[in-house]
């Protein structure tokens, strides 16, 4: 197992990540980032995102996808956006070690703090969270907008 940064040649394997966990999250028809927008906004000159990837026999089988914030009430922050591991590869240690390397990051950066999101619905990954000292606030609800509502939104003004 090879945990490293990730580069522009990885982001084919990374988009076939990001698909099967779209379907395991039962919306396999929701994504539509291409190679070329993760190679243009990965590797740009002002990256939008960062990755590590997990290397098994030379085969990316894992990914950590993540990139900074600004807390009004805390300063730096990293948002990890998604950590996916191939579905034959979990339970190997490969997400521990992909979690790890993101808060070893953050330390390195001096964020105060890293968030993420996760379903209600995976027990397995709210444990493993909560395990490893995470707090799951409950009390929070995520809010956002799609490319429809931007448009509609916009329209009425």
């Amino acid at each position: 197992m090879n945990i490293r940064k990730g580069e522009k040649k990885d982001m084919k394997a990374v988009l076939e990540l990001i698909q099967e966990l779209a379907t395991f999250e039962k919306e396999p028809h929701a994504v539509e980032v291409t190679v070329a927008d993760l190679e243009n906004d990965g590797f740009g000159e002002d990256p939008l995102f960062y990755t590590f990837v997990a290397e098994v026999n030379g085969n990316i089988v894992g990914i950590a996808l993540y990139y900074y914030r600004y807390s009004t009430w805390k300063g730096k922050t990293i948002h990890l956006e998604d950590l996916i591991v191939k579905e034959d590869m979990r339970g190997s240690g490969l997400g521990f070690e992909l979690y790890s390397k993101i808060i070893e990051q953050g330390k390195i950066d001096k964020v105060r703090r890293i968030e993420w999101a996760v379903l209600d619905w995976n027990i397995s990954a709210i444990e493993f969270y909560q395990k490893s000292g995470a707090k799951i606030l409950e009390d929070w609800r995520v809010a956002q907008m799609d490319e429809k509502g931007i448009n509609e939104f916009l329209s009425k003004l």
